[in-house]
């Protein structure tokens, strides 16, 4: 373990008795809870696919950090709280990490990669391996059901991601009001397909099309007879996508931003709004369908509005456009505002995970980065799904399961044949955490013990 002063640390008195605190307390992790993310990602064989996915072009025999380690390290640490590298200048001495990380140490020495090595790795990535990287997330999408849904919604969204540096890419983007990249997220509920980072100097729905093309490729060749639903706001309500969907039997559900031919044709509706709440300062609103298309548009098309009056004397008009069937009232409420639950999977990439942490020169590198972010997600979101389900955190953020799920204090040991965790008796969620464990359990030959 690193050295460090032995010196006691001072507190004021506690009932007339000192207080003192020091760090000779041995083999002692505070990160205990990264064994569940082992087990999750043994489930769905995340890191073993990405580390097939990307070459490794060093010399074999000598390698003393194998690609997988290095990979899990750096997506296991995100998922605990350390968005930096410099930050595994310390982890790399624990023994719990290198267990998670199926790279216990040897010889005395600290086993887990140094921040340079993991820098190398990141910096070491191309292009096509970005592609292929994209694809493991995909196929491990289709793995996570275990039989063949009848839809599925693919929620379209752009975020900025604000940069502070010199970095390759950067522009600065009017609305954001900020030099920024424009990341683009695919999500299916709170399953992600894609997190594809992009320059702000760009329509927000560019390559759209070409991503939905691939996705629905993939997911019909896995499954023939699915529903699928491109779900988007006004950002990604473009002719040319909801023609191609037409044409491949793709629904679509997009918002559409408001003009005045759209106000024109719910007048009539807006004003009722409006006398209604004039007269009891309530909130009121009512939907209204019709055809409409714009000058780019090749048909006509359902538009579904609602006219809708606020509390506050506010008119708050909406519109969606679509080839579902369906009442307006029910498509707009119970389907299209649902993707706002996409905002918060975004959220927490860029919060929680550090998604938007692209302080990399280079675009590529920054990329590799949010894919990184991204499988850190998916791990933890199996486990939310897999192992939480019906549990007080069915529901809960990863910044929440990180503290009551991946933070905890134990004392490990380790001999010959077995690696010891004694985790903290105070701990307030042992019921839970005896829950996740059995849940994420995988059944594995017992290893060979020496008589």
């Amino acid at each position: 373990m690193t050295e460090c002063n032995q010196t006691p640390v001072s507190f004021a008195t506690l009932d007339r008795r000192n207080l003192v605190a020091d760090f000779t307390g041995g083999t002692i992790t505070s990160d205990a809870g990264a064994l569940l993310l082992r087990q999750a990602d043994r489930q769905i064989g995340l890191i073993d696919a990405l580390d097939r996915a990307i070459p490794d072009p060093r010399n074999p025999d000598l390698i003393r950090h194998p690609q997988r380690a290095l990979l899990a390290q750096r997506i296991f640490g995100i998922a605990c709280g350390y968005e930096d590298l410099n930050d595994h200048q310390q982890l790399r001495d624990d023994p719990l990490w290198q267990a998670a990380t199926d790279h216990p140490g040897t010889d005395g020495m600290p086993e887990l990669a140094s921040p340079p090595t993991l820098c190398r790795l990141e910096n070491r990535i191309g292009r096509n391996t970005l592609f292929d990287i994209a694809a493991t997330f995909v196929e491990t999408f289709i793995q996570s059901f275990s039989s063949q849904p009848e839809e599925l919604i693919l929620d379209f969204d752009a975020t900025d991601d604000t940069v502070h540096g010199n970095q390759e890419m950067r522009f600065f983007h009017g609305h954001y009001d900020s030099y920024c990249f424009l990341p683009l997220y695919v999500m299916c509920g709170d399953r992600l397909l894609v997190a594809y980072l992009r320059p702000s100097k760009i329509d927000g729905a560019l390559h759209t099309g070409v991503i939905l093309k691939l996705l629905v490729k993939r997911l019909r060749q896995a499954w023939p007879d699915v529903r699928i639903i491109l779900r988007g706001d006004s950002g990604f309500c473009r002719h040319r996508v909801m023609n191609w969907c037409e044409r491949n039997g793709v629904f679509y559900i997009l918002g559409m931003a408001r003009n005045s031919v759209l106000l024109h044709n719910i007048q009539f509706e807006m004003d009722r709004v409006e006398q209604q709440h004039r007269v009891d300062g309530l909130g009121h609103r009512t939907f209204k369908e019709f055809l409409y298309a714009a000058g780019t548009w090749s048909r006509l098309r359902r538009i579904i509005a609602k006219a809708e009056h606020l509390v506050g004397d506010k008119a708050n008009p909406r519109f969606i456009v679509t080839n579902l069937s369906g009442d307006p009232r029910e498509l707009y409420e119970d389907n299209y505002c649902q993707r706002g639950d996409m905002e918060n999977r975004i959220k927490e990439q860029q919060l929680f995970l550090f998604a938007d942490r692209t302080s990399c020169h280079h675009f590529v590198a920054n990329q590799f980065r949010v894919l990184l972010a991204a499988a850190a997600y998916i791990v933890l979101s199996h486990i939310r799904r897999a192992a939480l389900a019906g549990t007080e955190l069915a529901h809960a953020d990863v910044a929440t399961m990180r503290l009551k799920l991946l933070k905890i204090g134990a004392w490990v040991k380790k001999s010959v044949r077995r690696l010891v965790v004694k985790m903290a008796s105070s701990y307030p969620w042992q019921s839970l955490f005896r829950i996740v464990a059995e849940r994420l359990h995988v059944i594995e030959p017992s290893p060979h013990l020496s008589p």
